[in-house]
């Protein structure tokens, strides 16, 4: 397929019509493309004038003053216009020296018939020509759609892609993985040639200089441009489809329409393998409940199973984790289903992105996971718990985009582990994390255990009946006097306490009168006693309050 469409000004001199036509300025302007013709012959032309027009006159402009005839020009020429065409001898029989002067100094064609024309041959010719070529060239694209989808369901191989859309273009075309940074060229390339195309879209994409939804043009010298795109899918970038263009030629709109097609094809591709695996994944099922049934007895086994290699020195760092899905009331049941699939496989692609050993299961509305990662330095487990920060953060970004409020994720982290053997507990501490940061505003933004301080020792205590008995023991006088009097002494007495007994702070954080607020604490010291604040006892009602919000 001819992936150049445009029409140029050179072009248009070629055409038989235009045998007796003269070019007497612009001549830097031959590459200028046209895409439509016609004629204008009033002097506010700017309204009526698209980029890449070529207007055809009479000349009745030349007889205004030189500033009106300047003034047309210019609007032309801001316009983008493609060039202007005259007729001599009809209505002038010259062109103005500062005219010509004018158009080249903006290198804008000026091309001139010194025998009369009929514009409406021109007009036919041209607009025919155009949209045979337009015609022809969907035509085509039709034809290559279709060949895109015979592949795509015929083989799961991305290089056939690459292949057809090479053969539809005759360009050296790339596929680029963000995920694994591995490339795949059409033709192939020997590692010379492909390893600096590699790297520097490597740092391209390092320094965020590629468009996350759209096509990004990318210099690599003065004799080479790189044009990719990236696939998407579920809100992700997986990965990019590119095309390498010698001397730096315009990019045009047939070749980024092929681009896009072929990207959306490799996009199918990638779903369908995502799907693929996950029939296959039905053994990390049965592994992840093993280890939450602690049923394993044997690590190198077990490590082997996890496909983990043996290393020479150092271990493994294991984190069990959960995501808990969450609908709101109104989701349809398919619904549900549908974006629990969703996220599983987007959870599969951010581990492998982040590069991260993985498990996953989905268990009703909780995505099960063991991600490890070799510990190499006393860093590795800070860089561990920041990657698992990235991808739930990540995780959320994209639920947020595609399904705004409908739905909501919750993530915890069990303690790291240096063996799949001793993970068991990690689950059950991941699960207090949802708890905590589902009930208590503060910890809201919590996904790890170790962050949750006097929680893990509250979420510790096996039987809830005891939690709330100590609860009422100690506050059971405020609940009771809130409930009755909507004093919110509750709230008052926990603020008080975390702004260490001082009224001003605590007032200002409550958004009270100073006075309302020891109106509080005189009824606080009444309903618990004058010495509230010592050790002891503010400790039992600090603990009390922590145990009250989860309630």
């Amino acid at each position: 397929m001819d992936t150049n469409l445009k029409f140029d000004i050179s072009q248009l001199l070629a055409r038989p019509i235009f045998r007796s036509a003269k070019l007497v300025a612009g001549r830097e302007g031959m590459h200028r493309p046209v895409g439509w013709v016609h004629v204008l012959e009033i002097t506010n032309v700017a309204p009526y004038v698209s980029p890449n027009d070529l207007i055809l006159t009479t000349g009745l402009w030349l007889k205004q003053n030189e500033q009106d005839r300047f003034a047309y020009m210019k609007q032309l020429i801001d316009q983008h216009a493609a060039g202007l065409c005259i007729e001599m001898g009809t209505s002038v029989d010259a062109i103005p020296k500062e005219i010509v002067e004018l158009a080249d100094l903006h290198h804008f064609p000026l091309i001139v018939f010194e025998q009369p024309v009929r514009y409406v041959e021109i007009t036919q010719d041209i607009h025919a020509l155009l949209i045979n070529r337009q015609h022809q060239f969907l035509k085509e694209l039709e034809v290559y759609s279709r060949k895109l989808q015979r592949l795509t369901i015929e083989s799961t191989g991305i290089a056939q892609i690459l292949r057809a859309f090479h053969e539809q273009t005759g360009r050296q075309v790339l596929y680029f993985s963000s995920l694994d940074h591995s490339s795949i060229f059409y033709p192939a390339l020997t590692a010379k040639a492909s390893s600096p195309i590699s790297s520097f879209l490597q740092r391209q994409m390092d320094a965020r200089a590629l468009s996350a939804k759209d096509v990004s043009v990318l210099t690599m010298n003065t004799q080479q441009l790189l044009v990719v795109q990236p696939v998407i899918c579920f809100g992700q970038t997986f990965s990019y489809v590119g095309i390498l263009l010698h001397n730096t030629p315009e990019i045009t709109e047939s070749l980024t329409l092929l681009l896009d097609y072929t990207t959306k094809a490799v996009a199918a591709i990638t779903l369908r393998t995502e799907f693929l695996e996950e029939k296959l994944s039905r053994d990390h099922n049965e592994f992840i409940l093993d280890i939450m049934n602690n049923r394993i007895e044997n690590e190198d086994q077990a490590q082997a199973r996890m496909g983990l290699r043996q290393l020479s020195k150092g271990e493994y760092l294991f984190a069990g984790g959960i995501i808990e899905i969450q609908h709101t009331a109104d989701t349809e049941p398919i619904t549900i289903e549908a974006d629990k699939q969703d996220l599983l496989i987007l959870v599969r692609q951010l581990l492998k992105k982040h590069r991260l050993n993985s498990l996953v299961m989905m268990q009703n509305n909780r995505i099960c996971m063991l991600c490890s990662k070799e510990a190499l330095h006393k860093d590795s487990q800070a860089n561990l718990q920041a990657t698992l920060q990235r991808l739930v953060e990540e995780l959320r970004e994209s639920a947020n985009e595609s399904h705004a409020s409908s739905l909501k994720l919750y993530a915890g982290f069990g303690k790291l582990r240096a063996q799949i053997s001793e993970s068991s507990r990690s689950y059950e501490e991941a699960q207090q994390v949802i708890d905590v940061a589902r009930n208590v505003a503060a910890y809201v933004g919590c996904i790890f255990y170790d962050q949750l301080g006097v929680y893990q020792l509250l979420k510790a205590v096996p039987k809830l009946s005891f939690l709330t008995s100590y609860v009422e023991d100690h506050l059971g006088a405020l609940m009771a006097y809130d409930r009755e009097h909507h004093l919110q002494l509750i709230e008052t007495l926990d603020v008080y306490l975390a702004c260490m007994g001082s009224k001003q702070e605590t007032a200002t954080r409550l958004n009270i009168h100073r006075q309302t607020l020891y109106n509080r604490l005189d009824k606080l010291a009444i309903l618990l006693g004058e010495d509230f604040l010592e050790t002891d006892k503010r400790r039992c009602l600090e603990m009390a309050l922590m145990a009250y919000k989860l309630k």
